[in-house]
């Protein structure tokens, strides 16, 4: 088995890497540990080869099955909201795990990550992935993500990388006190990126962008 070029190459360097931190700060990112994250998480190890010299632009791309992996902004954004709460959340649940490169940015930042998926192969395909970055701190689920994982809850953030036409009742009964849902909502018609942000029993509601998601689908688990 071949074992990944972590540093990269070309389209796949750190000088590379570098142009797109340069692209996240004139879009208004931020956070520098955010940034310093996501310039030495090497993306290209979660795309086919065909796609890695693609895998520093600002764009989504096809990882199978239908699904995407994020942009580097929309990743670097999302990032951003699950940190702003002033503190380093402890638990962090996140939907659709995908081939697993929003979860290796996350799990960098935060104390535990708990991982659902509905497609097997992606899962294992993230498994895998995660393994090879010797992160630790991440758990996986094979499951429907719109139900979340009640048994490992209160979470101190959820972040979402599918879009449900409505946000789900399961998801915001799954947050702690003071904990923020980050969650695209909307359909083919347009999608808005919400910040969800738990008070007692009432849930604030902040539109953080204008996106453009996988739908969020329940059950039909892809064995």
């Amino acid at each position: 088995m071949n074992t990944p070029n972590l540093a990269g190459i070309g389209m796949t360097s750190q000088r590379t890497r570098e142009r797109m931190v340069g692209r996240l700060l004139e879009q208004g990112i931020k956070d520098w540990a955010v940034l310093d994250i996501m310039r030495n998480t090497p993306r290209h190890l979660f795309l086919d080869e065909a796609l890695s010299h693609r895998a520093y632009e600002d764009v989504a791309l096809p990882i199978g099955y239908s699904q995407t992996i994020s942009q580097p902004y929309v990743v670097a954004r999302m990032t951003e909201a699950v940190l702003a709460g002033g503190h380093k959340p402890e638990k962090v649940l996140e939907i659709g795990t995908g081939c697993g490169y929003q979860t290796a940015v996350i799990a960098q930042l935060v104390g535990q990550v708990y991982s659902v998926e509905r497609i097997r192969p992606l899962l294992e395909k993230a498994r895998r992935n995660l393994g090879v970055l010797k992160l630790r701190n991440i758990e996986f689920k094979h499951a429907d993500g719109s139900l979340g994982w009640a048994d490992k809850g209160p979470f101190d953030a959820i972040i979402a990388a599918a879009a449900p036409q409505q946000v789900p009742a399961e998801l915001l009964e799954q947050l702690a006190p003071d904990g923020r849902l980050i969650i695209p909502v909307g359909g083919s018609q347009g999608q808005e990126l919400l910040l969800i942000t738990r008070r007692a029993d009432e849930y604030h509601r902040q539109v953080i962008a204008q996106v453009k998601f996988v739908p969020l689908l329940s059950g039909q688990l892809v064995s």
